[in-house]
C-alpha cells in the first residue's frame, strides 16, 4: 500500500500582483491566470509529497496542458494579493485534469475560475502514463477526497 501524506483537500498558492502583470487600463492582462494556474498546480503537487521538477528529470516526462477553459468574474489590479486555490479533478493513465480559483484576499472575490487538461508526454513529446509513484498518488488523493468534492 502507497503512503500517502498528509495533504490539504486544496493546494493554495499566494500571489501579489505586479505592476507589470497589468495592461494599460490597470487590470491583469488575462493571460497571467494561466502562469498563477501553474504555480497552483506545482504547488498541489509539491502538498502531495511529489516534485514535478524531480518528476521532469527522474522518469524522463512532463505534463503538456492539451486544454484551457477559463472564466473570468472581475478584475485583479496592481498589489492585490490573490489566493490560487487547486484542485486534482481526475488522473487516468496520461490524462490529468486539474480545477482552479483565483480570490482576492482582501475580500474573497472570485476573481476567475478555471480548468487545466494535461497530456503526460516524455522527452520526445509522445503520450506515455503517469509513472507509478505519481500515479499511486494522485489515485491516493483523489480517493481521500472524492467525498469533499
Amino acid at each position: 500500500m502507497t503512503e500517502v501524506v498528509a495533504e490539504k483537500r486544496v493546494g493554495e498558492a499566494r500571489i501579489r500582483v505586479r505592476y507589470a502583470e497589468t495592461d494599460q487600463m490597470g487590470v491583469v492582462y488575462h493571460s497571467n491566470y494561466l502562469i498563477w494556474f501553474e504555480v497552483g498546480r506545482v504547488e498541489l503537487i509539491r502538498n502531495m509529497g511529489l516534485d514535478y521538477k524531480r518528476m521532469e528529470v527522474e522518469e524522463g516526462c512532463g505534463i503538456a496542458v492539451v486544454e484551457v477553459h477559463v472564466r473570468y468574474r472581475a478584475p485583479a489590479r496592481y498589489d492585490d494579493e490573490l489566493m490560487v486555490e487547486t484542485r486534482l479533478m481526475a488522473a487516468r493513465g496520461a490524462v490529468i485534469k486539474f480545477r482552479y480559483k483565483v480570490l482576492r484576499i482582501a475580500d474573497g472575490a472570485l476573481l476567475c475560475e478555471g480548468e487545466t487538461v494535461h497530456v503526460v508526454v516524455g522527452k520526445n513529446m509522445k503520450k506515455m502514463c503517469l509513472p507509478p509513484k505519481y500515479a499511486e498518488r494522485f489515485a491516493a488523493y483523489l480517493a481521500s477526497h472524492a467525498s469533499h468534492e
